[in-house]
């Protein structure tokens, strides 16, 4: 048999190191696939104790019918804990899953390596830790690969699968078909700070904070415009409080640090404090919000109704909210088309499209720069979507110098496409379009330099954090100008470096501008 062949065999010895939830959760993941599984913890006793949980994690799938009780019998029956790390000899694969230190997983490693055989593949499922730097200290770096899984294992479908600087190919191909067959969904990614999903997300998480930290809008109201016109399944302060501030922030400082401190990753004061003080989340009681039971979520900002306008007057095109005229007109409300007014709008950095609304406020989408910036006095801005036709809410940011009428009246036009209504300070990027802007730069970034193909990244991002569509795909709908274009405005509003389009951005964005004029 090849090494791949005695990888995937299902009578090949599994042997899983450390106990905890993400431990117990890949035991149980190669147990329901057939394969005899050891079980070792340093802790006395805790090996045993996992065998128990383990066996109860069983009994409920057997409860609800997606296990036969034969298949947990069977699988039971494979499964045991062993008192020490000699009693793994005979493992074909061994994975750790032991606490985030790299000096303790190195000294793992070491030991293992004097015990199993020449055979047997050696996997970290380490998060944030350098799967090169973890193999550094073995005689034979070239058979230790990270296999990243995402808790909880059992029901997540993503493995991130991390080959090393030392890593032979042979050992990576191995371990990818190991996880293809448990019936997960592998990705292959480069040995880089977060690997795919935890390099990719950090402007999920960054950009909502600081929108809170700018007094942007409430935790609340950003976590409801998140979800319910950008798609997102959980906004990212109820989404962190599940995950724990402290583990969140941790990974977050993680990648920072090891990227040089780029501006890109730097991390949230305002998380940094919540962290100091205790609020760690769910598993704490309180985080952004409070977790207790019973406790009442905060609601968030929803404008009261108010009437719409009779008619509205669109000039040009809207990009990537061209739907809006057709919803609109469904509605009931007279459209009425207009041409550009001006050839050179676009040299302002503003977008020429928008809704002209009775009284002649502009109404129009983000394009990274505040409404109080376009030459137009009055102007009000709203956020990106999903699909606005069925996004459920959707976000204002009006100028300072728009009159409260005119706000009213666009509160009330979108109100009358049957959404919900927040209205949020005039930030640069509002909170939407700034949030996929960074996703889908922090994507094309990625795969130029080789973190992993365009198709894994995608396929990352859906299964491992439920984006409703993978970065390089919702920039594509886009379009790669329009994203440059927005992350140029946040850019010249905060020139830090953090909102500078990535040249591989640039270079997508210029060759789909030749395509469109040739």
């Amino acid at each position: 048999m090849t090494e791949i062949d005695r990888g995937t065999a299902r009578t090949s010895t599994v042997a899983v190191i450390g106990t905890g939830t993400m431990g117990q959760g890949i035991a149980q993941v190669a147990l329901v696939a057939g394969h005899p599984v050891r079980l070792y913890d340093a802790a006395p006793g805790r090996a045993a104790r996992a065998v128990d949980a383990i066996a109860a994690r069983l009994d409920r799938l057997v409860g609800k019918g997606s296990l036969p009780a034969a298949g947990r019998d069977a699988a039971l029956g494979r499964l045991a804990p062993v008192a020490g790390l000699p009693d793994l000899a005979d493992a074909d694969l061994a994975i750790e899953a032991i606490l985030e230190e790299i000096g303790a997983k190195q000294q793992l490693f070491t030991a293992l390596e004097s015990v199993v055989s020449d055979r047997c593949l050696l996997a970290t499922n380490t998060s944030s830790l350098s799967v090169t730097a973890v193999a550094g200290a073995l005689r034979h770096p070239g058979r230790l690969v990270g296999l990243h899984f995402f808790n909880p294992a059992p029901l997540l479908p993503l493995v991130e699968v991390v080959r090393g600087a030392a890593t032979d190919e042979a050992a990576a191909d191995r371990a990818y078909d190991t996880v293809a067959a448990w019936g997960k969904t592998p990705v292959r990614c480069a040995d880089t700070p977060g690997f795919i999903v935890n390099r990719l997300a950090r402007p999920f998480y960054a950009e909502a904070f600081r929108i809170h930290e700018e007094g942007g809008a409430d935790p609340a109201t950003i976590d409801a415009v998140l979800r319910e016109s950008g798609g997102f399944r959980m906004g990212p302060f109820e989404l962190t409080d599940l995950i724990g501030q402290d583990v969140n922030e941790a990974v977050t400082r993680s990648v920072w640090e090891a990227l040089f401190h780029d501006p890109k990753f730097t991390p949230s004061l305002a998380q940094r404090q919540l962290v100091a003080s205790g609020r760690h989340g769910r598993k704490a009681g309180h985080g952004w919000f409070d977790c207790a039971e019973g406790a009442e979520r905060p609601a968030p900002h929803t404008a009261e109704p108010h009437e719409a306008p009779e008619k509205v007057a669109l000039h040009g095109h809207l990009g990537p909210a061209d739907e809006l005229a057709e919803l609109i007109a469904e509605a009931g409300i007279t459209v009425i088309r207009e041409p550009v007014e001006a050839p050179g709008a676009a040299a302002t950095g503003h977008a020429a499209g928008y809704l002209a609304l009775p009284d002649g406020t502009r109404l129009s989408l983000t394009d990274g720069s505040p409404a109080g910036t376009d030459p137009f006095a009055g102007c009000i801005r709203f956020d990106l979507a999903l699909d606005y036709r069925t996004a459920a809410r959707v976000a204002l940011a009006p100028s300072e110098a728009a009159s409260p009428e005119s706000v009213r009246s666009a509160i009330g036009l979108f109100q009358a496409l049957g959404k919900r209504v927040s209205v949020v300070q005039d930030l640069p990027g509002m909170i939407v379009a700034r949030t996929v802007a960074m996703l889908v730069d922090f994507a094309e970034d990625a795969a130029a330099r080789g973190v992993a193909s365009p198709e894994d990244i995608d396929t990352a991002m859906r299964s491992g954090v439920n984006y409703p569509r993978g970065p390089l795909h919702w920039g594509r709908e886009l379009g790669a100008p329009w994203v440059r274009d927005t992350l140029r405005n946040l850019h010249e509003a905060w020139p830090t470096g953090r909102y500078a389009p990535s040249q591989a951005l640039m270079r997508r964005a210029a060759a789909e501008e030749r395509l469109l004029s040739s």
